[in-house]
């Protein structure tokens, strides 16, 4: 009786085994393991290292900071440019893109505050202003709206991207022009950079949300039973 027993439990777990091994991985997981999902995956595991540059903030580690940051922000690029170009554009990268991007951004900021770079109001104003949009964004999408992104939108992304990778460079460096060394004041670069991002992040919502109340305007005015596109 009791090798019966032994011998059931065995076949049980042999058929476990071979119906784990005959299942198929899930269509979030053949989505996650391609290159810009990974590029995007290696934004976020630079966020612990950027902080960790950022904590003392000597000279040397400021620059490092800068180039962990500004390899973040080309790594963006390539794996947006990769997944049109070799049509990889999945459900797992529309959620992880903007959310890497948020996540770092985020991070240097507050590590700017904290490091007296740059006033706390401006990165409220920035991080007040990604909250607001994407919210937005979800309604917009709940109910099946596309609202495309300005250029003024684009512009504020451009100019607070270099603006942060100025404000961690920080210190005052030589920037060779020919034969002429300029001193170059980065922290003083990228304020005036992230001052300017925040006036066009300002701008950016303020047309976002006029884009979406007049879609919502025009949802209203549809027949009854109209679908929006």
């Amino acid at each position: 009786m009791a090798s019966d027993r032994a011998t059931r439990k065995k076949l049980k777990r042999e058929e476990r085994a071979r119906r784990r091994a005959e299942r198929k991985p899930s269509v979030l997981v053949q989505e996650f393991w391609n290159l810009p999902n990974m590029l995007t995956l290696g934004r976020i595991f630079l966020i612990p290292l950027f902080v960790w540059l950022t904590y003392d903030a000597d000279p040397l580690n400021s620059l490092w900071a800068g180039l962990v940051f500004a390899v973040a922000s080309i790594t963006d690029v390539i794996d947006g440019y990769l997944a049109r170009k070799w049509n990889l554009i999945t459900v797992v990268g529309k959620f992880m893109d903007p959310l890497a991007d948020k996540l770092i951004a985020m991070a240097a900021l507050v590590m700017m505050v904290r490091l007296g770079r740059i006033a706390a109001w401006v990165v409220i104003v920035l991080l007040a202003r990604e909250l607001i949009v994407s919210g937005l964004r979800t309604i917009a999408a709940s109910e099946g709206m596309v609202i495309a992104a300005g250029q003024e939108g684009k512009w504020k992304t451009s100019l607070q991207l270099v603006g942060i990778i100025s404000l961690c460079v920080h210190y005052v460096h030589p920037l060779q022009l020919g034969s002429m060394s300029v001193p170059v004041d980065y922290n003083l670069v990228g304020k005036v950079l992230v001052y300017l991002s925040g006036a066009f992040s300002v701008w950016s919502a303020v047309v976002y949300f006029r884009a979406f109340l007049a879609m919502l305007a025009k949802r209203g005015g549809e027949p009854s039973g109209a679908k929006s596109v």
